[in-house]
């Protein structure tokens, strides 16, 4: 690679970490206030590697930590944006399209640094950790997702949990925008770019309606498509029966489904059972985060051929001629396919990220080896704070109603 070529990709990125961060004005606001306090602090992190974890990642090294990053998954990582977040003097390990082997090596080389703190998505980190570095020490680890809290509460069940854990996903600030509004909107921008097609007119299939299903639910219909949802738990079907979705089991909604969209954490959510069952066209892609709820192994094997039919998208030829379409090989829809959650919504999750890590860094001693909740006064100050980025004012309550709302009288 020419000089001139990595000089375009390092201000490419650089450019991208810029443009993010005057849309991120809490963490902007609060990288003044952690300046020094993580002082020779070691953070390893495995996050989906674009411009808006880049900026997070260089808000901590600003604040006096040692970082070391890599991809939570193999296709996520943007090159333009390693280069530019490495030009900062950040560890980064990372390159889209890694293969599974160096994806491997890449977690071992972010945790070679001999992390103080961890940031997860996934839980890829803690779950090396427990498999190859028993004995590592580690004061405290953050989790981003549905799918690594998962990982994690097994882990904690089993007594294998290396260190406490702060369960950022679960923070309201962060699983009520995040989860809802930023996988809703930035699933829909991978999807529609990638294939250049309308969704207005169009069967949408959403398998799980939590927030993230509710998130891309709520941007279908506003697209103009018929929404179908699928779901095991009762109380969250009737929900989307409520919120106006048609709800069916799976094998009914695989025969008249234009565009199936999973997000439920689960493994084999479309697989061998609803192949035959897909409309010749289908489009199927996935919005959790492993890629194991549209079981790619069994479609590979089950298929006469496949082919990439445009960037982003194979197409599946099926022994009786159908043609089914993945975007992204059944990965992050919105990571692998476009660039992840709007920046004004990641504001919201990396400052939580941020201060939940000086918590853990604060009382990680003191802290149980198990999934702990962000601090209330950290979920509300993120959302005050948030509030005030926008000009946004709110009551308060009077000392009278204080009294009245702790009185049973």
């Amino acid at each position: 690679m020419s000089r001139i070529y990595d000089e375009k990709l390092k201000n490419s990125g650089l450019l991208k970490i810029e443009w993010v961060s005057k849309r991120m004005p809490v963490l902007t606001n609060l990288s003044e206030y952690l300046k020094g306090r993580f002082d020779g602090v070691k953070i390893s992190m495995s996050i989906h590697l674009e411009a808006k974890t880049a900026y997070l990642a260089k808000v901590l090294k600003l604040s006096g930590a040692e970082v070391a990053i890599c991809s939570s998954n193999p296709l996520t990582a943007q090159d333009d944006v390693t280069a530019g977040l490495a030009s900062l003097g950040v560890n980064v390990f990372a390159r889209r399209g890694e293969s599974e082997t160096e994806h491997e090596e890449n977690i071992e080389s972010t945790l070679a640094i001999g992390p103080d703190l961890v940031l997860d998505d996934g839980a890829d980190l803690v779950v090396t950790m427990v498999r190859k570095h028993p004995n590592m020490k580690v004061l405290c680890a953050t989790e981003e997702t549905t799918s690594g809290l998962t990982r994690m509460r097994a882990l904690a069940r089993e007594g294998k949990l290396p260190c406490p854990v702060i369960a950022v996903n679960d923070a309201q600030s962060k699983y009520l925008f995040d989860n809802r509004y930023g996988t809703g909107q930035s699933s829909w921008d991978g999807i529609m770019r990638t294939t250049n097609l309308t969704v207005c007119g169009k069967t949408v299939v959403i398998a799980g309606y939590g927030w993230v299903g509710r998130g891309l639910a709520m941007r279908a219909k506003g697209l103009g498509a018929r929404v179908v949802a699928t779901e095991v738990n009762p109380i969250r079907a009737m929900e989307a029966y409520f919120d106006g979705c048609e709800v069916m089991e799976m094998k009914d909604a695989a025969r008249i489904g234009d565009i199936f969209v999973t997000a439920t954490g689960d493994i084999n959510i479309i697989d061998r059972r609803h192949f035959d069952l897909l409309k010749d066209g289908a489009i199927l892609c996935n919005a959790g985060h492993f890629d194991v709820e549209v079981s790619m192994a069994q479609l590979r094997n089950y298929a006469v051929s496949h082919r990439e039919a445009r960037n982003n998208i194979q197409e599946y030829i099926l022994p009786s001629g159908k043609k089914i379409y993945v975007l992204g090989e059944g990965r992050l829809v919105n990571l692998v396919c476009a660039d992840g959650h709007p920046a004004e919504i990641m504001d919201l999750s990396f400052s939580l990220q941020s201060l939940s890590l000086l918590y853990g860094l604060e009382n990680g001693k003191s802290l149980a080896k198990e999934v702990v909740p962000v601090p209330q006064k950290v979920d509300i100050d993120v959302a005050r704070l948030k509030l005030e980025s926008v000009g946004v004012k709110i009551d308060q309550l009077t000392e009278e109603q204080v009294r009245y709302l702790a009185s049973w009288e």
